[in-house]
């Protein structure tokens, strides 16, 4: 198991460009201060602890889902959660790991 599979990044071979080119939404859990200091254009912040009551509107957006957090550890919890929950997302990890790939 890799690094990021301890935290529920496993992907299953789907990675992050493949989730992007599919009109992935990146959901960033970090805080909100977080969050302004930098994150990848055009995603989404919900604070990880707010996840769980956030679980209708993340499905009605209908999208794939890649998280993101400062290490990859919250968005390994968010991406388990959200599993369990039928949402189909990944781990991105860092939000570096997946601005490298936004346009």
């Amino acid at each position: 198991m890799s690094f990021f599979g301890l935290f529920g990044g496993d992907t299953g071979g789907e990675s992050i460009e493949e989730y992007l080119n599919d009109g992935a939404i990146v959901i960033d859990v970090r805080t909100v201060e977080e969050f302004s200091g930098g994150h990848v254009s055009g995603s989404k912040n919900i604070v990880l602890n707010v996840i769980p009551s956030k679980v209708a509107e993340i499905k009605a957006m209908n999208k794939k889902v890649i998280a993101v957090c400062r290490s990859g550890a919250r968005s390994g919890q968010a991406t388990s959660f959200l599993k369990q929950q039928g949402i189909d997302v990944i781990n991105g990890g860092p939000w570096q790991n997946v601005d490298k790939f936004v346009k």
